[in-house]
């Protein structure tokens, strides 16, 4: 793919690779070296414009995909990061620290397994203590599991450990951070186009990320008198890692789009930017639907 400059007019359709895909498994999580092509997140491509001048931003699931670009482009506009990953994702979360910190700001990497709910008030007070606070908090980590046979193939132990990522760890960890949280700061949540469409095989994945549509309408009326702001982004098809490590035929990705094309996680950051700035002040209770054109509710 070529880099592209964000501020130039493209032609969404041919901005990036487009199906067929070749073939290509992984074990869960993942890796990104391995994924052809080669995810973009914004590294020869975003540009910053001070937008979250010495923010202090803790973001779940930063070590590859959508969570790395929105790492990225954070510290590009001047935001110190804390960012969580699996313990098996030591390596992918060095690529991330990097880019961080070849922005000038402050990497802080942590594994941590959000479900868990002591680890994720660790997670909290350590944020706190490592940058002074909490001034951003992205819940996007995530968990799924195509099973195409339908819901005899989900097993308690899949179905648990979705709901726990998904749901558990958000609710745990954003009660954790508030306590950290100043007036103006904001919650910015991970839904999907799942969440208002759902594919059968993605059945409970899908159903928390619905969840997440009605936890951010609800969590915001409930901050707003804290002056705290509570979003979420719903991104359509992203070609992440997990993709090849999580459905069975990856080779048609996103074809289903207006494009033809899933996103590149380059082309989340900005919702996640700019519902994090001052930009947004007036802006809660949203879900930013960043689809590729899919008709939404």
């Amino acid at each position: 793919m070529s880099a592209h400059e964000q501020s130039q007019p493209t032609d969404p359709a041919e901005l990036y690779p487009r199906p067929p895909f070749p073939e290509q498994d992984q074990d869960h999580p993942g890796s990104t070296e391995a994924m052809d092509p080669r995810p973009d997140h914004g590294e020869d491509t975003y540009r910053g414009h001070a937008l979250l001048h010495d923010r202090r931003a803790l973001v779940t699931g930063g070590d590859s995909g959508i969570g790395r670009a929105v790492c990225l482009a954070f510290a590009r506009e001047g935001a110190d990061v804390v960012f969580t990953h699996l313990p098996e994702e030591a390596e992918e979360a060095e690529q991330t620290s990097r880019l961080v910190r070849g922005a000038g700001r402050t990497a802080v990497a942590v594994a941590c397994d959000i479900r868990n709910e002591d680890e994720c008030t660790a997670l909290a007070e350590r944020t706190a203590g490592e940058l002074g606070g909490i001034d951003v908090l992205v819940n996007n980590a995530a968990y799924q599991m195509a099973q195409p046979d339908g819901i005899e193939a989900i097993t308690t132990e899949q179905f648990d450990r979705v709901m726990k990522t998904n749901l558990y760890g958000m609710f745990w960890l954003t009660k954790a951070a508030l306590p950290h949280m100043p007036r103006g700061a904001s919650v910015i949540n991970t839904t999907s186009v799942q969440g208002y469409q759902p594919s059968p095989p993605l059945l409970d994945y899908a159903m928390t990320k619905a969840a997440i549509v009605s936890f951010t309408h609800s969590l915001a009326q409930m901050l707003a008198g804290r002056g705290i702001r509570v979003n979420a982004v719903a991104p359509g098809p992203v070609w992440t890692p997990l993709i090849p490590a999580t459905m069975p035929d990856a080779t048609t990705f996103g074809e289903q789009s207006l494009w033809g094309r899933p996103a590149q996680p380059a082309e989340m950051a900005p919702a996640y930017v700019f519902l994090a700035s001052g930009q947004a002040s007036y802006i809660t209770g949203e879900i930013v639907n960043a689809t590729g054109g899919t008709p939404l509710p």
